[in-house]
């Protein structure tokens, strides 16, 4: 992956804006599981990831965080950090590959959520595992969390991320600079973004 002074300026801002965003809005949907917050940091990468490609996408999402896991979620320090970088990386790269081979709509959509079940998914044995080994809960706590808290917030979190991505994508890309057609404001779904 190629990358220009303009390019690397675009992505410093996206990660800004998911450093802010991580860090201005937070909060737990799960009364059971107040540790699990719902933070919109993701859709900078997925934007990001749509423009430029999965690499930068990934980049972004790294970037963002490593910072988060010595800052807001220094509790879980590290572990945090490479968790999110695993399972927000798997979703990112997923939905931008299958947007970039299918450049419409519709493509954007089955990449999203293709990429959310790969995140839901993955996060039951980085929780199973991860968690146990280096944050000292129980595996038996952890595995009694998985249906009634992992896996219902890890869907909420990525379906939200998700819809956000669609309805900010274009306006960021004006922004940004960064040529966008009419998505996702439609209803030809073979239109180009």
């Amino acid at each position: 992956m190629k990358y220009n002074v303009n390019k690397m300026v675009k992505l410093a801002m996206l990660s800004a804006m998911g450093l802010m965003l991580m860090m201005l809005i937070r909060f737990p949907i799960i009364p059971a599981a107040p540790f699990l917050e719902y933070e919109p940091g993701d859709v900078p990468a997925l934007v990001g990831a749509f423009l430029f490609g999965p690499g930068a996408g990934f980049m972004i999402t790294a970037i963002v965080s490593i910072i988060q896991g010595f800052t807001v979620s220094a509790g879980s320090g590290w572990i945090g950090a490479l968790m999110h970088i695993i399972a927000t990386g798997i979703m990112v790269v997923v939905a931008s590959n299958i947007y970039k081979r299918m450049h419409t709509l519709k493509g954007s959509i089955i990449g999203l959520i293709a990429g959310s079940a790969c995140m839901t998914l993955i996060m039951i044995p980085l929780n199973l595992v991860l968690t146990t080994l280096f944050l000292n809960v129980p595996f038996d706590v952890v595995k009694a969390m998985i249906i009634p808290a992992i896996i219902p917030f890890n869907l909420f979190k990525t379906a939200t991320n998700s819809i956000i991505t669609i309805f900010v994508y274009k306006a960021v890309g004006k922004v940004l600079k960064v040529e966008v057609n009419t998505f996702p404001y439609t209803s030809n779904d073979t239109q180009k973004i």
